[in-house]
């Protein structure tokens, strides 16, 4: 069943999505789990199109107690996380897999890093081209607008598409 950009399969009850069921969101973010009056509403598990997952035991629509695994097998934890708090500053694989030999830096949590087309950012959901202030994911489906806030924050702190020489430069 269709549900304006979204499907639904899965039981009914009184015409509404109830029982076990698999809703899917335009994004290609899918819910799997339980319904009750067309809402996630029991145990019930939400896949990201990144390979994230939140599982979750859900009230009506509201998620009540639930845990995060990152696409990496990273679990998020509120209490006592020691995954890049400013001390520690490796990324998780770095953690699992252990650092490279001196001169081989790791630059991404993705080991080989993602490859950014010429002209643009990698902003972590998708590239960016500065040109257009466009977001597009890594497939290249459009995914918003950059505002100004959003634009400057990408170009001062996102991996670009080209080589560029950074830090101390001497004067010539």
């Amino acid at each position: 069943m269709e549900y304006i950009g979204s499907s639904y399969e899965g039981e009914h009850k009184n015409n509404r999505m109830e029982g076990r069921g698999t809703y899917t969101f335009p994004t290609e973010t899918r819910y799997e789990g339980e319904m009750k009056d067309g809402m996630f509403h029991g145990k019930g598990t939400v896949h990201f199109s990144n390979g994230s997952k939140f599982e979750a035991v859900w009230d009506h629509g509201l998620a009540k107690e639930g845990k995060l695994t990152f696409a990496d097998g990273l679990e998020y934890k509120e209490e006592d996380w020691e995954y890049c708090d400013g001390y520690d500053r490796r990324f998780y694989t770095e953690m699992c897999h252990g650092l490279k030999p001196a001169g081989r830096s790791q630059l991404t949590d993705l080991d080989p890093p993602r490859k950014i087309p010429q002209g643009y950012y990698d902003c972590g959901d998708g590239f960016y081209d500065p040109k257009t202030r466009i977001v597009s994911d890594y497939n290249h489906k459009f995914l918003r607008n950059a505002d100004d806030d959003e634009h400057e924050w990408i170009v001062r702190t996102c991996r670009k598409g080209w080589d560029q020489i950074t830090g101390y430069q001497p004067r010539k």
